[in-house]
């Protein structure tokens, strides 16, 4: 790997693989664990007293979770997690679960489904008051974003954005 960039050179000064992993803060890592393997369906090992990493079905993005003292911080909206399903109609059965299991997981601030910005979702805070989205995106997530190339203007938030066809109407 070089660090020199001649004139004109696209190529990224880093020579990167892939994102591997975000992190969340949490008050209680017992609790915290608990709500990913059982409502998430996320794989978690310990990695500390104080820390568990998570990922969904052994796929190579990982969160890491950090049980902080005195935590009471909320997740900015626009710093959310998604988390993608097939369908819309998914989307509607996962609101359904989550309105349904709110009190015992401590979940709030849940949003009705609606499409916006080229998906399907609706949005909710956990316990430790991270903010989650559920979406439907076809296989490859927002890869069709990327094939679509820069928006003009409001771009994938404007009204009537087009959406995927392979969830559309499912």
């Amino acid at each position: 790997m070089t660090d020199a960039v001649q004139a004109g050179d696209t190529r990224p000064v880093l020579d990167l693989k892939f994102i591997s992993h975000g992190t969340l803060e949490c008050g209680d890592i017992e609790f915290t664990r608990k709500f990913y393997e059982e409502f998430f369906g996320f794989e978690c090992v310990r990695t500390s007293k104080i820390s568990i990493w998570c990922r969904l079905r052994g796929g190579p993005h990982i969160y890491v979770c950090v049980q902080v003292p005195e935590h009471d911080g909320e997740m900015p909206f626009t710093n959310h997690n998604g988390l993608d399903v097939a369908t819309d109609a998914d989307v509607d059965k996962c609101y359904e679960i989550v309105q349904r299991d709110a009190e015992k997981w401590g979940l709030s601030k849940i949003t009705k489904p609606r499409e916006q910005h080229g998906s399907y979702s609706f949005y909710f805070y956990d316990k430790d008051m991270n903010c989650w989205e559920i979406l439907s995106n076809p296989p490859g997530g927002y890869s069709w974003m990327f094939e679509r190339g820069d928006q003009e203007g409001m771009g994938h938030m404007k009204r009537g954005f087009e959406r995927p066809e392979s969830v559309q109407n499912k």
